[in-house]
């Protein structure tokens, strides 16, 4: 486990009941758009006002953010609405820009996660603030990359730092625009127990369709919070319009979500528990079992001069165990992952013993 000082996100007057949401447009495009759906945002309980200024964007001569002159938009909704604001930067000059204009909270983007030397940059321009940090997941699934822009800027002293999971990046069809692999944020909540973990639906589905199951999923996973792309003419937003929302259907989503209880009581699953302790405690011997027969297999080929990977063998297994999960309920994926890892475990095994 990473020890790191980290504090709760708070801010002052911030109903922090779980979920907080954060949601906006994806960009600013003009002042009276910013300032039409803050409003509308507000009526729906949203506290926290999101809107990109600065936009990056794969390809030249798209709409690449209006730039500075949006951050001026944004201090009017907190001047006249009271609401807070947030946006993202990408380098030390976007972080001066934004505290000038007042902004509450930064954004680091999934690309300039990705970047160290980026990600270092925006650390040095925040040394001495005292300002709440999100950071979103690499675009790529490299846990260590997320972890260790979450530790550039813990470095700086800002300690209210939250992770924002919006998935990762996917080179062909898929049901999502990002694959979630919400496996990768409970790592790294599991390595990081302190810190907020936030879900950013809009990017992880891509689709407006998807924005409610996802957010009950994270809920699901005990997420303290959404980052919801949300604008008042979704279908002719200048950026990512298919995934946007109006501040209406937010408000229905959120109102049908369901909150789980975080917590159980021992004696509720005490039983359970014990069942699956023990189912893991018999796993790891079965394993250790089959390992000790890999290496009596591996002192075989070393005497007889036989190769240790044995592919017909292999798929012959696979295919035969994939076959009777299927029968048992589980998945071909799943069973296929596992039986992939125990037969790299045992050619370990086996080459261990035939280099001794």
């Amino acid at each position: 486990m990473i020890e790191l000082d980290l504090m709760p996100f708070t801010l002052s007057g911030l109903d922090t009941e779980r979920p907080i949401v954060i949601a906006g447009p994806c960009s600013a495009e003009s002042e009276e758009q910013v300032l039409k759906t803050a409003k509308k945002l507000q009526k729906q309980d949203v506290q926290i006002f999101r809107a990109g200024i600065w936009k990056p964007r794969t390809r030249p001569n798209s709409f690449e953010g209006v730039g500075k002159k949006g951050l001026a938009w944004l201090q009017t909704v907190k001047k006249e609405l009271g609401m807070y604001t947030s946006t993202e930067v990408a380098n030390s000059q976007h972080v001066e820009d934004a505290l000038k204009h007042d902004i509450d909270i930064l954004w680091i983007g999934a690309r300039t996660t990705v970047n160290p030397f980026a990600v270092q940059e925006i650390a040095d321009a925040l040394k001495g603030v005292d300002i709440p940090i999100m950071i979103k997941n690499p675009i790529n699934p490299d846990i260590n990359l997320w972890i260790g822009a979450i530790e550039r800027i813990n470095q700086t002293g800002i300690k209210r730092i939250v992770a924002i999971h919006r998935g990762f990046n996917v080179y062909n069809k898929s049901l999502y625009r990002n694959n979630p692999k919400w496996h990768i944020p409970i790592e790294l909540r599991l390595q990081i127990r302190d810190i907020p973990l936030f879900c950013d639906p809009s990017h992880i589905g891509g689709k407006r369709e998807l924005i409610s199951p996802i957010s009950q999923q994270a809920l699901d996973l005990n997420f303290d919070g959404l980052m919801i792309e949300s604008h008042i003419d979704p279908d002719n937003a200048l950026s990512d319009a298919s995934q946007q929302i109006t501040p209406e259907t937010l408000g229905s989503i959120l109102s049908d979500l369901i909150l789980r209880d975080e917590k159980v009581t021992t004696e509720d699953l005490a039983d359970l528990r014990k069942q699956i302790d023990e189912l893991d405690d018999t796993i790891l011997e079965i394993l250790s079992e089959r390992m000790q027969i890999a290496s009596q297999i591996g002192q075989y080929k070393k005497e007889h001069n036989v190769t240790i990977f044995q592919a017909d063998r292999f798929d012959e297994i696979l295919t035969k165990r994939i076959r009777q999960a299927i029968d048992l309920g589980l998945t071909e994926k799943f069973v296929k992952t596992i039986f992939t890892n125990v037969h790299e475990e045992s050619i370990r095994h086996q080459n261990k013993t035939m280099n001794k």
